[in-house]
């Protein structure tokens, strides 16, 4: 008999031993597993970063041309082609917006949208109430996005 409980002692401890190992061979795993997700996160964050300064020097860059001229109209505002060199700079800032996604939020003459417009002020007139009669201030999207919301005047009954 006591030949039996050593034997199965030591299957025991031979178990016992396996199950440690294997244990042990779980928990590296899961550290390294670990420590492969964080490094995978740190590279997310500046992979991210590093995409908006690129956005951001991208954009700058197609501004600066129109910062040019603007000091040259600067320099230039006693001479008679001031309104008119301000006209191509607004022209050329307002290209270089549209080339990024930026479109206006078409308003006068439109359904009010709470989602596109905010209301500043109410007039009696004699078209559809809610209809959207003066534009205070422009609105703009980037596709989908909402930038900044109009501000109108609408029609009121």
């Amino acid at each position: 008999m006591g030949k039996k409980i050593v034997g199965q002692e030591k299957r025991e401890s031979e178990q016992s031993a396996k199950e440690e190992r294997g244990i042990k061979e779980l928990t590296d795993s899961l550290q390294r597993l670990q420590a492969d997700f964080e490094n995978y996160r740190k590279w997310v964050e500046s992979k991210k970063a590093d995409d908006e300064r690129r956005g951001k020097i991208g954009l700058i860059r197609g501004l600066l041309p129109i910062l040019d001229q603007m000091e040259l109209a600067l320099q230039s505002r006693e001479s008679e082609n001031f309104v008119k060199g301000v006209e191509m700079i607004f022209s050329e800032f307002k290209s270089v917006l549209q080339k990024e996604g930026l479109a206006e939020i078409e308003s006068v003459g439109k359904k009010l949208d709470p989602f596109l417009h905010e209301v500043m002020l109410h007039e009696m007139c004699d078209k559809e109430e809610d209809t959207i009669i003066g534009e205070l201030q422009k609105g703009y999207r980037v596709g989908d996005a909402v930038i900044r919301t109009s501000k109108v005047k609408v029609c009121k009954k």
